[in-house]
């Protein structure tokens, strides 16, 4: 019989940056593909764009750096930022978007504070929220559900419009966001704040025809929200990564979002609107668990997690964007080194 020893803690499952991003980018599949049912192969050229803008911006940063592109690139850390940041904005969105989008990421979010390991924010988000900032009439431009489009889109017409603003049959992006009743489609966070500042009640702007029901769940989005969960689910599943700050994320999401509509049902969405409107599930199981930017202690994750769901809450009712995900999650980053500090675990041994 024969024994292989190795050194403690004695832990056989060995994961390498590469597979763990790996497996981070395999689990986005199923949104990424109910996001491409649902708005169309826009996705997908975005994905693309982004993918080759990334990699391209990071081969370049190693070459003037004179480190090992072909190692540096093998960790595909740069492939999963421009994942996340090519399924966060439009799909139709004009192609240099996407590219200033990523490389801000890459090369001044990412390679500016060391590369790999050394970033405080998280990139993917610095780029998003750049973007929003920067050009935020086409960071608007969503598309209605293909079902309930005006004038749905092929694989053709995504490239003719990213590239030169025009489908083939001659419609533009503010056509192409029209819905079946000629009504220009919103995401479920826009109609719903758009109903508010014209003075509507929440109920009332639940009427909005993208919504399904009274509950704030809405064609396509939700689904989409769904999707994401099931491969967050995954990957909680083979422990790539840890409970406490997508769980502790959603709680605060729940809490803070029960509260409010409880005190003011009448200007304050509701738990399920929420959770399946806009980034929520998506930032909780694949934004804010990045480990470079997030916290790094049990206790500290959790209160990582919950702040930014209660921001994300706070920020979508009273702030000036609807979505709010990518900002609360660039607010607690800063917020990491103080968490840390007072969240270290007592040392084994130590008195109290």
């Amino acid at each position: 019989m024969q024994f292989s020893l190795s050194s403690s803690p004695h832990n056989r499952v060995r994961r390498d940056t590469a597979s763990v991003m790996r497996a981070v980018c395999y689990a986005c599949i199923p949104g990424i593909m109910a996001q491409v049912w649902f708005f169309g192969w826009g996705v997908m050229i975005q994905l693309m764009l982004a993918i080759a803008t990334a990699l391209i911006t990071e081969a370049g940063i190693m070459k003037l750096r004179r480190r090992n592109a072909k190692r540096i690139l093998s960790d595909y850390s740069a492939v999963l930022t421009a994942l996340l940041l090519a399924v966060s904005i439009p799909p139709l969105a004009p192609w240099w978007l996407i590219v200033i989008g990523t490389f801000f990421s890459i090369a001044i979010v990412k390679q500016l504070y060391g590369g790999l390991g050394f970033n405080m924010f998280n990139p993917a988000m610095g780029g998003y929220v750049m973007l929003l900032i920067s050009f935020p009439l086409a960071m608007s431009m969503w598309l209605p559900v293909q079902s309930m489009a005006l004038y749905p889109y092929n694989l053709t017409d995504a490239l003719s419009v990213i590239f030169t603003g025009f489908s083939v049959s001659g419609y533009d992006i503010t056509q192409l966001r029209l819905g079946i009743d000629g009504v220009t489609q919103a995401t479920p966070l826009d109609a719903v704040r758009s109903s508010l500042l014209l003075g509507e009640t929440y109920s009332e702007a639940l009427q909005a025809p993208i919504f399904t029901s009274e509950s704030g769940l809405s064609h396509g989005w939700a689904w989409v929200a769904l999707a994401y969960l099931v491969g967050g689910l995954f990957l909680l599943w083979r422990k790539f990564i840890s409970w406490h700050m997508p769980i502790s994320m959603l709680a605060g999401v729940i809490l803070t979002s029960g509260f409010l509509n409880m005190i003011m049902p009448d200007a304050s969405g509701g738990v399920l609107f929420h959770l399946f409107s806009g980034a929520v599930l998506f930032g909780a199981f694949f934004i804010v668990t990045d480990p470079v930017s997030g916290s790094t202690t049990p206790k500290g994750r959790i209160i990582f997690g919950a702040l930014i769901g209660f921001w994300t809450v706070i920020i979508r009712t009273f702030g000036g964007y609807p979505d709010a995900v990518a900002f609360a999650v660039l607010l607690m980053n800063i917020a990491v080194p103080l968490i840390d500090y007072y969240t270290q675990p007592r040392t084994y041994g130590a008195r109290s």
